[in-house]
């Protein structure tokens, strides 16, 4: 077997400086939110330094673990993640703003367990895949199999409810699946049933669902027909965008987070970068992502054997579809979501997953040269 190789520091370089804005920028927008509603305008930064540090122990953690020490794990992280996804759902679950989405205890030891199923995914697929080599060609023990367990995933996150974060884990497993040597009439078939599916249950909610539901799907495309309800938050993100222009207003100067945008911290922290940082500063973010995907994609296709390209895709796959649904909502280019944006949104629990996924790709890029096959 030849030499380990470095990690991959450019990956390495790029999570920790995407780390590092997401510090400054969850301070810079959560600073009056947190003076008024927490009476500590510090009160999101001292958390996210805390997880941040959790998160790069983890990272470090999970670079020095050889990859394949996770595959004689694979069923029972896969077994917890299912269980920690049933509790929530029982009385045991916290709820927020009507989803039922966090375990734990009190307002800050919580965690969401539909971030430790995207990694236990991850894990458990791309190991089910190694092992199965050909017979991922056939429909019974290569293709049923992994249609039960998106089923079964999107089921639990979707009754949270959380459709986003279902939607995000069914495409990162159907990823992972397709690159794992799925048939190509397997793939065409689970396309059309997932786009039909899709259709489907948009349908079911404009014509029986809550008019509420059916408006923010279309606030969209036209927000400024409802402005003060469903069409609300995609305003001020557009305002928020807009008025950045090309170098932005300056660090800790934005208006629209002064309660024009909800929870700017979260889920549209992109518009808050192009508010202060103009386009410039978002463009930068765009570039670092693209560069963190590109390293992943780099370390999938020179990986030495199945498993390692498997969850090198799996990873890149979790992270690039949230990134590119976040920036998407943020732009008014699909539906609002409540995705978060990797390594910068505030979320404990999710930067900690990301942090520690990045970890896992760290030693698998270790391994590059190696022949495992």
């Amino acid at each position: 077997m030849a030499r380990k190789q470095p990690q991959d520091y450019i990956l390495l370089l790029s999570t920790g400086i995407l780390v590092i804005i997401g510090i400054i920028m969850v301070f810079s927008s959560s600073y009056s939110y947190s003076l008024v509603k927490m009476g500590d305008g510090y009160y999101y930064l001292k958390r996210v330094l805390i997880w941040a540090i959790v998160g790069t122990f983890t990272m470090i953690s999970f670079s020095k673990i050889n990859y394949w020490n996770w595959s004689k794990y694979a069923n029972l992280i896969f077994i917890i993640s299912i269980i920690l996804l049933i509790l929530v759902l029982t009385p045991l679950g916290i709820v927020r703003n009507e989803a039922r989405r966090w375990l734990g205890a009190g307002k800050t030891l919580t965690f969401m367990p539909s971030d430790v199923a995207k990694l236990a995914s991850i894990i458990f697929i791309s190991t089910s895949i190694s092992r199965k080599k050909e017979k991922m060609q056939s429909f019974i023990q290569g293709f049923l199999p992994y249609l039960l367990i998106m089923a079964l995933y999107f089921g639990l996150i979707f009754k949270q409810p959380d459709f986003s974060t279902a939607f995000v884990l069914v495409v990162m497993i159907f990823i992972m699946v397709f690159i794992g040597g799925m048939k190509f009439s397997h793939f065409v078939a689970l396309t059309a049933g997932g786009l039909l599916g899709l259709a489907g249950m948009l349908t079911l909610i404009f014509f029986t669902g809550k008019d509420y539901k059916a408006k923010r799907i279309t606030a969209f495309l036209d927000p400024w027909q409802d402005s003060s309800d469903t069409g609300y938050q995609v305003i001020q993100s557009l305002l928020a965008l807009g008025s950045g222009g090309i170098f932005g207003r300056g660090l800790g100067r934005s208006v629209q987070k002064h309660f024009y945008l909800p929870e700017p911290q979260n889920d549209f922290i992109f518009a808050i970068i192009g508010e202060e940082l103009g386009f410039i500063g978002g463009a930068i973010v765009i570039i670092l992502y693209a560069i963190l995907i590109w390293r992943g994609i780099r370390i999938a296709i020179n990986a030495p054997d199945v498993l390692g390209c498997v969850m090198a895709t799996g990873v890149i796959a979790m992270i690039a579809v949230q990134v590119v649904i976040n920036i998407a909502v943020a732009t008014s280019s699909m539906p609002v979501t409540g995705m978060g944006l990797p390594l910068i949104s505030y979320g404990g629990s999710s930067l900690v997953v990301f942090m520690a996924s990045i970890g896992i790709l760290l030693n698998i890029s270790k391994h590059i040269g190696s022949d495992r096959s």
